[in-house]
């Protein structure tokens, strides 16, 4: 039972991982971004339309490429996700719009655009087909064991989600990039003043965050819930859940691997609990309920280190510098 329930928590916990070191990357740079539900609605539907773009060019899609359906998949999860963090982007960076209000609208947008693409424009006749590439895990997973069950047979997606959020923790941290981003996202004035160029890393910031967001969109309808399709509000409550994510890992991507796996295993608990439904909807409270905790614990603490951005949420405006 506990390794069938750690191996479904690393599963729904990729979904976390995406959205929560995308929001990360958005966040260091000043930039609070609600629209993250949306986001990565739009980015399940620039995934599945690639998956029916290739899947449909094919005279037999049984035969597909397993590396070019994950490419192609990714690449438009990317560039559709990216497209609405530009409209994120252009309205609160150039426009100086507020940023909750934005982001709100941004969430609404999303779901709504996601639904009528997904019903409109995209082919899910061969979705089935190509969730079992995605979920195709590795070869000799079956012969290891509890441990091959537990940390190796999961899709290509879910590796890819650990690479990319240790990949962000070392960007931040350890190179010139991320000391100069996480200065722009503490004292855009003083960044300025120094020669960095202020709007070009919230851009960037914004943009390589919204696209990774996206990816857990794409996970979701092709890997979680294989191929099947319904509606777009599960992804936008993922959407949510992520950025609640982001103040329980202290807003660090490497911390954020194990919290996606609580946050999974706190999301699918109910579902291993023999309880009744107004439990149950009790125990979906519980992510919320311990990311106040940690918030709580974090601001009687004190702690520089454990604190968002300074000027997260803040437009800045140059002339004021």
């Amino acid at each position: 039972m506990f390794v069938v329930f750690l191996t479904s928590a690393i599963a729904i916990s990729t979904i976390f991982l995406f959205g929560c070191v995308g929001e990360i990357i958005t966040e260091k740079a000043g930039h609070l971004n609600l629209g993250l539900p949306g986001i990565m609605c739009a980015g399940s539907a620039g995934g599945c339309y690639g998956v029916s773009l290739y899947m449909n060019s094919l005279a037999d899609p049984s035969k597909a490429s397993w590396i070019l359906l994950i490419l192609i998949s990714v690449a438009l999860a990317f560039a559709f996700a990216a497209v609405f963090g530009g409209i994120y982007a252009f309205l609160t960076v150039s426009l100086r719009s507020n940023q909750n209000v934005t982001g709100l609208a941004l969430t609404t947008f999303g779901a709504g655009f996601t639904q009528f693409f997904m019903n409109s424009y995209v082919d899910k006749t061969n979705f089935a087909k190509a969730s079992l590439l995605f979920k195709a895990s590795l070869p000799f997973a079956d012969s290891l064991g509890w441990f091959g069950d537990i940390f190796l047979s999961h899709g290509v997606l879910v590796y890819l989600a650990i690479v990319i959020a240790l990949i962000a923790g070392i960007v931040l941290n350890k190179t010139k990039v991320g000391l100069r981003l996480r200065a722009v996202g503490e004292n855009p004035g003083a960044a300025d003043a120094v020669g960095i160029n202020v709007n070009r890393y919230k851009y960037s910031a914004i943009l390589i965050g919204s696209g990774i967001a996206g990816l857990g969109g794409l996970f979701f309808v092709m890997d979680y819930i294989k191929g099947s399709w319904q509606n777009a509000s599960t992804i936008e409550a993922f959407g949510w859940l992520s950025i609640a994510l982001v103040i329980f890992t202290l807003w660090k991507p490497i911390v954020s691997i194990p919290g996606a796996i609580v946050f999974g295993g706190l999301y699918i608990a109910c579902s291993y609990l023999r309880v009744s439904f107004n439990v149950m909807k009790l125990l979906d409270m519980l992510p919320y309920v311990v990311t106040i905790i940690v918030l709580i614990i974090t601001s009687i603490r004190n702690s520089k280190e454990n604190q968002g951005p300074a000027s997260l949420g803040l437009a800045y405006f140059r002339e004021e510098r």
